[in-house]
């Protein structure tokens, strides 16, 4: 799908507000609200607006550390990555997940209370899934930037 200038404006405002008024939308993007709502359903339906959801402010919740774990499997098949990422999508603490390329397989970021209780998420959880041969934890200090996708170059 081909994006405009006011596609690109309706995203940027809605990655960083996606609960401001079709009306607050359209004056920020100098559009009428008729044009701007079927752009908006357009970009849903195309797949280029996925969803809207909520940040949550990790500390507040009791999720206090963020923790990158790379991960090395010891089979490359197609069945082992998917039975991999299966059995991530079943742990909660697992935010998000990457294969990638380089020395490790999966770079993988977890929201957890503490060390303690990392350690029980390794033991009870991230060690039972067969076929891990080595990983690699680093907890997160500070988060230096929390970023939007950059549509305008």
């Amino acid at each position: 799908m081909q994006l405009d200038r006011y596609d690109t404006a309706i995203l940027e405002a809605l990655q960083q507000d996606a609960r401001m008024s079709l009306q607050e939308l359209s004056g920020k993007v100098g559009l009428t609200t008729s044009p701007c709502w079927s752009r908006i359903k357009r970009m849903e339906e195309a797949g280029v607006i996925e969803g809207y959801t909520v940040r949550v402010n990790p500390s507040k919740v009791g999720l206090a550390d963020t923790v990158i774990v790379q991960v090395t499997l010891n089979d490359h098949s197609d069945q082992a990555l998917f039975d991999f990422g299966k059995a991530l999508a079943g742990i909660p603490e697992v935010l998000e997940a990457f294969l990638v390329s380089g020395d490790y397989d999966y770079y993988l970021r977890l929201a957890v209370r503490d060390t303690r209780d990392y350690e029980r998420l390794l033991r009870e959880q991230l060690y039972k899934i067969p076929g891990i041969r080595h990983s690699k934890s680093s907890f997160v200090l500070r988060q230096l930037k929390q970023a939007f996708l950059p549509l305008r170059r």
